[in-house]
Parts: C-alpha cells; sequence; structure tokens
C-alpha cells in the first residue's frame, strides 16, 4: 500500500511522503520497510524476524558525498532546500510557495547540478532514494510520466530534469540517512534549509 498524505512513521517518525509503500505497524501506520522490522504487538506469537538492512546503491570509487535536504512550513507554504559536503562546499535556497516533498527533490537536482565526477546524494527522503535505489523512474516514464497508481506524477517538472541528469552522468547514486538522528551533516542541511523556509516567509 502507498501512502496518499503527509505522515509521520509510527516506526521510526521520520517523515512519510505521499506514494511512499507503508504497512501497518501496531495501531499505527509506518514506512514498509520499518513495518517488517517493527516487534511483534502479540503475546501469543513469536515476533518476526528483523528484515535486514536494504543495500545501498553502488556508488563509483571515489565518490564526493553530499548531504541534501528540503523544508517547508506548511504543506504548501514557505520552503527551503539545501545541500553540503564535508570540505564546505554548500548552496540553499527557498520558494514563496511549495511543499516539502518538492524541496526534498530540489535540492537533490540542485546538488547534482553544482557538483561535477562520481557524487553520493545522501537524503533523509525515502522518496527521493527510493525513486533511483527502486528504479520508480522506468516506471513513471514507461508509463507516460504516470505512477502505478495511475496518477499522473507529482513534481515532474523537478523529477524530469533530476532522472536526466543522473542517467546522462551515471556516475551518482543515492543513499538514505535517518533525519534528527545525529548525522552533523544531515543536521546541517536541515538547518540551512529551514533558515531559507523562514527567510522566505519573513521576505
Amino acid at each position: 500500500m502507498t501512502a496518499k498524505y503527509d505522515t509521520t512513521c509510527g516506526v521510526c517518525a521520520s517523515p512519510v511522503r505521499p506514494g511512499e509503500d507503508i504497512a501497518k505497524a501496531g495501531e499505527r501506520w509506518a514506512h514498509a520497510a520499518c513495518a517488517g522490522a517493527a516487534p511483534s504487538t502479540s503475546g501469543t506469537r513469536a515476533a518476526k524476524p528483523k528484515k535486514a538492512p536494504r543495500p545501498d546503491m553502488p556508488a563509483a570509487d571515489g565518490a564526493l558525498e553530499v548531504w541534501t535536504d528540503g523544508a517547508c512550513s506548511g504543506n504548501p507554504g514557505p520552503g527551503g532546500w539545501a545541500w553540503a559536503t564535508r570540505d564546505g562546499r554548500q548552496d540553499s535556497g527557498g520558494e514563496a510557495r511549495t511543499t516539502n516533498q518538492r524541496m526534498e527533490i530540489r535540492a537533490a537536482l540542485e546538488a547534482v547540478r553544482a557538483l561535477d565526477g562520481p557524487l553520493v546524494v545522501v537524503s533523509d527522503s525515502t522518496y527521493v532514494v527510493n525513486c533511483f535505489r527502486d528504479g520508480w523512474w522506468k516506471g513513471w516514464i514507461a508509463r507516460g510520466w504516470v505512477t502505478s497508481a495511475k496518477k499522473p506524477v507529482v513534481s515532474r517538472d523537478l523529477w524530469e530534469p533530476l532522472i536526466t541528469l543522473v542517467n546522462e552522468r551515471g556516475d551518482v547514486s543515492f543513499r538514505w540517512t535517518r533525519g534528527h538522528s545525529g548525522d552533523e551533516m544531515n543536521d546541517l542541511v536541515d538547518r540551512l534549509a529551514v533558515e531559507q523556509s523562514r527567510a522566505v516567509a519573513d521576505a
């Protein structure tokens, strides 16, 4: 089953975006992967074994890691995007009326546009990461930019240039990181994106 609305995962507490795979974890909805790792709530049945972590996409040797994030106050509302690397390179921007999902995609797009050479895009957005790790984009294109639920792909204006650029380069991979979990670079881009969304709101 896929999520229809923005919500929060009942297991990892990170955002669940429309289009992401979800499943019941006890009485709450969660990412499908998180629900598979959740302990059983029944005292009469053995707990399900934890699923192995999903493998990362293969990365080119010596690939540069870039962390990306998006933020939005309201959905839609004023939003911001940001990317940063450990060597100090970074960029950020904002839009007056947007969504968190669009800002996550925009952050990845801006990073891939700005940085040459092999790249690993590190994002806390499963929507962005799974699009490439699970090849969702192949189905979208094959169906004429329609989802498996027969609905137009949301934010095609951002997805199409990102997917095109990633495929043309052939040296970009994506890796998921849990948001707000102590990853200093994820915390940095989150802070930059939030600052941009506030600046736009105050403008």
